[in-house]
């Protein structure tokens, strides 16, 4: 048997041996499997923020239109956060009872 038959049947068991002592290694330590597994929680949790994100532009795009086009809705908003009134109503306040 010569050397080069030698490397030549050696070869491809070299190869194979070095396959199955590296890719185990490559896989188990920080930057492989763990961190893989670390990057498709992180993906699932930006999905999921991103469709909460989504529902929410689709809500304020429907409040928009209402404050574009129904004048109640306009109303609504003055009265409930500016608190704001008509010129025909009038306010009764009354101070807390039994102080």
């Amino acid at each position: 048997m010569t050397f080069a038959d030698f490397a030549e049947r050696s070869l491809p068991l070299s190869i194979l041996l070095v396959a199955l002592v590296s890719v185990p290694i490559l896989v188990l330590k920080p930057e492989g499997l763990p961190r893989m597994r670390g990057l498709e929680k992180e993906l699932a949790d930006v999905t999921t923020e991103n469709a909460d994100t989504r529902r929410e532009i689709v809500r304020l795009r429907a409040d928009v239109d209402a404050l574009r086009d129904d004048p109640r809705a306009v109303e609504r908003i003055g009265r409930d956060q500016l608190g704001l009134l008509r010129k025909s109503e009038i306010v009764f306040h009354f101070g807390r009872v039994g102080k």
